[in-house]
């Protein structure tokens, strides 16, 4: 038989009237924020008040990587997509260029969705919140899904982003605030990189070789073409659909990483949007298949030199220092742990497999 030890009835009150002590008032104080997030009732009353478009009958909160996007529903049944842009570690958002460029590429009948104009005709509006005003664009809504592995659709998808190209090329708006450059590619990321927390100092060597390896590599080439780039044209930010004669057509959309720059670097990011991206693995047959249906539907409408094909393998390594030095500017938002040491690490070993990468043409 166990022991139950008796409890005082003071003890027990003196327990309860601890539990229901109130905190201790502490001075008031300003807090700092890195990056709120509004809600989507928020923003649909931002738009109602700022676009004449109508009463707003419905909105959803959609994605949250860069930007925040929403979707935004009028009384009329129009629907448009609100995007408000978030704090970059390049420096203030490149609204004016990216409305312009929408605007050009639309009157020269490339598919892309429409920068719908705030009361007034500006492009932008900004939003008040707690770590300063943010500029919030709205976009045509436009439904599909995105570029499939069906040999078609990238056919199609690259013939697009070749016209895009082809349409850029007469553009005399705003001038960008980046370059599809090595300075915004490669230089700015390292040195984000190498100021991250969890950036350990043995690792920094590594880095930095890499990619002046990169730069040599890259510089040593011949003059290398130059457009106007869509900057993150990866096969997910445009969706298919089947246009007037009957074939399939990509509508792009999401223009905030475009710029004047390298066409190697542009079309990069399509392979490394689905090459492995684990050190020592070989890429598929079925993804070596999807890219050649890519650079072969795109060498069918505008030809590649000799110089510009052997720019793309290195600027994929140069696509990924782009990508750590953007989470490593996003640590304030997103926390140290979004890049670990550990991913670090493999990141060299990733980087020196794409080095050596040769791109079947």
């Amino acid at each position: 038989m166990g022991i139950v030890a008796a409890v005082p009835r003071s003890a027990h009150r003196l327990r309860d009237t601890a539990a229901l002590t109130p905190p201790i008032p502490l001075p008031a104080m300003t807090l700092d924020i890195a990056q709120s997030t509004p809600t989507a009732a928020a923003m649909a009353r931002w738009v109602e008040r700022a676009w004449d478009l109508g009463p707003v009958v419905g909105g959803e909160f959609l994605r949250r990587s860069f930007n925040q996007v929403y979707r935004i529903d009028f009384a009329s049944g129009q629907r448009a997509v609100a995007r408000l842009s978030s704090e970059r570690p390049r420096g203030p958002a490149n609204t004016a260029f990216e409305a312009a460029l929408h605007q050009h590429l639309a009157a020269q009948g490339c598919p892309v969705v429409r920068c719908l104009p705030a009361r007034g005709g500006a492009h932008a509006v900004d939003v008040p919140l707690p770590e300063g005003p943010r500029p919030l664009m709205l976009f045509d809504y436009v439904e599909g899904d995105f570029t499939g592995e069906a040999p078609e659709d990238i056919a199609a998808f690259a013939r697009g982003l070749a016209a895009l190209h082809a349409a850029g090329a007469s553009y005399a708006g705003p001038p960008s605030r980046y370059a599809l450059e090595l300075p915004d590619l490669l230089d700015r990321p390292l040195q984000d990189l190498l100021r991250a927390p969890t950036m350990l100092p043995e690792l920094r060597p590594g880095f930095e070789a890499a990619a002046e390896r990169l730069r040599a590599r890259l510089s040593a080439l011949e003059p290398l073409t130059r457009v106007m780039g869509h900057g993150d044209a990866h096969g997910e930010n445009n969706f298919m659909r089947t246009n007037a004669q009957g074939e399939p057509e990509a509508v792009f959309f999401d223009f905030d990483e475009a710029g004047p720059g390298c066409l190697a670097y542009e079309l990069a990011i399509y392979p490394w949007s689905m090459f492995p991206r684990m050190p020592d693995t070989a890429p598929s047959e079925r993804v070596l298949a999807r890219w050649r249906s890519f650079i072969d539907a795109y060498r069918a409408v505008r030809p590649l030199s000799a110089a510009d094909q052997a720019a793309i393998a290195p600027f994929m390594a140069v696509r990924q220092f782009w990508l750590l030095g953007e989470y490593a500017g996003r640590v304030p938002v997103w926390g140290s742990q979004a890049m670990p040491t550990m991913y670090l690490r493999k990141q060299l070993g990733l980087l020196a497999q794409w080095e050596a990468l040769e791109l079947p043409f």
